[in-house]
């Protein structure tokens, strides 16, 4: 095999290992960034800031799912879903992965050196949230928590980056999006339930159990309760609050939709329609901050 096919063939293996086609992950941590700085700003932030955010979500999420893989390396190829991961199936090796994780981590502090200094320190924290949460699912059957931690971290330092401190609002978004990844991403984790039982993975799905889609409905409406307070707070509108209704019907309406027949595929429609609810409630927020 020449050198050049050899080269082509890495590079798709690591455009698999951060998921280049799937950038649902993308958006949903670039979402809770975006509310904040846009509220933040009163609607208008500046091209600098939203440069910075939407090129570090892409990059932060990237380099979780390279982090992910290689601390779920030896679990993976027995997961159906997982089994042809590039570590899984031997087409990267962990020094590769951790390369390739390095400089997306690397690219990301180039960002956020830009900002003040106060949310470069902030950047660290978020950096340490990235790196643990695919080793809490050995200890921890509620590693999504820490996932939705780590999503979440963006919302306070884009506050932080235009008003140079942490307010309340920021938190409330922090905290917001804690309680909805916890939800959308035990969603996710019906996946691989059984697989997890099998090869001893904790999650949320498993300890959650038959009640799982009740909790699931708790944790959004819990999560859009908390969405309306900041609202709120931040002298938000009817098409704001408009926007959060939708978005807490599609939400309930998938997981209704799951649990009449639940399979891997309604799984992952179910976990996929928040990427959409975390843009419409983005473009409620700018609309209604912009009238």
């Amino acid at each position: 095999m020449s050198t050049n096919s050899k080269m082509i063939k890495k590079l798709k293996a690591a455009s698999d290992l951060i998921r280049l086609d799937k950038q649902y992950g993308t958006l949903l941590v670039l979402s809770p960034a975006l509310w904040s700085l846009f509220i933040a700003s009163n609607g208008s932030p500046t091209a600098k800031h939203l440069a910075v955010f939407i090129l570090g979500s892409f990059c932060m999420r990237s380099a979780g799912c390279a982090i992910n893989d290689i601390a779920d390396r030896k679990f993976d190829p027995h997961v159906e879903r997982t089994a042809s991961r590039p570590l899984a199936d031997g087409r990267l090796t962990v020094r590769e992965a951790l390369v390739v994780f390095g400089t997306l981590c690397l690219v990301a502090f180039l960002l956020v050196l830009s900002l003040n200094t106060y949310t470069i320190l902030l950047s660290i924290v978020g950096l340490g949230l990235a790196a643990i949460y695919p080793f809490v699912k050995r200890i921890s059957h509620l590693p999504q928590a820490v996932l939705g931690m780590a999503f979440g971290w963006g919302a306070v330092m884009a506050w932080s980056a235009v008003r140079e401190e942490i307010a309340f609002i920021a938190i409330l978004l922090f905290t917001a999006n804690t309680f909805w990844a916890l939800g959308y991403d035990t969603v996710y984790a019906l996946m691989d339930i059984e697989d997890d039982k099998k090869i001893g993975v904790k999650s949320s799905a498993i300890l959650f159990g038959s009640g799982v889609y009740k909790a699931v409905n708790l944790l959004y409406i819990t999560f859009v309760i908390l969405l309306a307070v900041v609202g709120g707070l931040a002298g938000l509108g009817p098409i704001y609050y408009a926007g959060l209704a939708l978005a807490l019907l599609l939400l309930l309406l998938s997981i209704k939709r799951l649990k009449q027949k639940p399979n891997r595929k309604r799984a992952f429609e179910g976990f996929v329609i928040n990427a959409a609810v975390g843009s419409i409630i983005l473009a409620c927020i700018i609309i209604d901050m912009n009238l």
